[in-house]
């Protein structure tokens, strides 16, 4: 077999309204509200980076212009750091910055789905492999979850994907994969099926938000054929290509927290903060009093 061609770019859909964390996402966008000092889009960003990726398509709607804003040179903010000395602060902010032509924006102008977002992308993608990386999910862990799934890749091709087991009455919230063989943390994919009763599940194996992709997923989007909840579901197009390439989904590492939910949201800083020596003594102290 050919080696696999090399995963270069990432789609990050971040269009969503974040209703779940109103008031606070009335002015600022989900994406941006911090897991200690990062935005949690950051985060997904950094993870792609050290997985390879060297180019980035953002899908944004309307009021998500500060996210760009972020990932761009804040000149007043550098003057101001270099005027008081702030060195270390300076240098830290400017190395966040991606490489410049590295990241593009595209609009999903209705919100009709994963899928759509996903197929928004399509003209700046192109004909190659990619990724999709969904920011709600925070993956952490070393290494990163996109690593593993591209070491995974290079080996198998195709299409791969990050999986977790889930309680079985909670499948109806997840993608769910009905598995083949499994080779250590590696289960070949027969099929994907969203948000099906628990009674009917092909297994507790649900899709999380890490993919890699191929091109001729656009032709199954194309069809926006409406699935769940009368979205255009990124796992039914999947589901069409199963049979026409390798399907793998990998167990990561990495822990996973949603941080599209308010209590995952509050693990995740909680966990972040437990991994910082500059934090973790003082968190883990009021966490200790807490206890008692």
């Amino acid at each position: 077999m050919a080696a696999p061609r090399p995963v270069r770019i990432a789609v990050l859909p971040v269009a969503g309204m974040g209703t779940r964390f109103l008031p606070a996402t009335k002015a600022v966008p989900k994406e941006m509200l911090p897991v200690v000092d990062k935005p949690v889009v950051q985060y997904a960003i950094e993870e792609a980076q050290q997985a390879g990726i060297e180019r980035f398509v953002m899908v944004t709607g309307r009021g998500k212009a500060v996210i760009e804003d972020h990932f761009d040179h804040a000149f007043e903010l550098e003057a101001l750091l270099a005027e008081r000395g702030k060195t270390a602060d300076l240098e830290a902010l400017r190395a966040e910055i991606p490489v410049t032509g590295s990241m593009m924006f595209t609009r999903q102008q209705q919100p009709l789905g994963l899928g759509h977002a996903v197929w928004c992308a399509r003209h700046l993608v192109g004909n190659e492999p990619f990724a999709v990386l969904l920011p709600d999910d925070l993956m952490w862990g070393k290494p990163g979850a996109l690593k593993q799934l591209v070491d995974v890749y290079s080996k198998v091709g195709g299409c791969v994907v990050a999986a977790e087991e889930v309680p079985r009455e909670k499948t109806n919230r997840y993608g769910i994969v009905d598995p083949g063989k499994t080779d250590g943390d590696v289960t070949e994919v027969r099929g994907v099926v969203e948000k099906p009763d628990p009674a009917k599940a092909p297994s507790t194996l649900s899709v999380i938000g890490r993919y890699i992709l191929q091109p001729e997923l656009f032709a199954e989007l194309e069809r926006k054929e409406r699935g769940a909840g009368g979205e255009i579901q990124l796992t039914d197009a999947m589901a069409r290509l199963i049979g026409r390439m390798p399907f793998h989904a990998v167990k990561t590492s990495c822990a996973r927290y949603d941080c599209g939910d308010k209590l995952g949201f509050l693990q995740a800083n909680i966990a972040v903060g437990l991994s910082r020596p500059d934090i973790a003594p003082g968190l883990g102290a009021f966490l200790a009093k807490l206890k008692t």
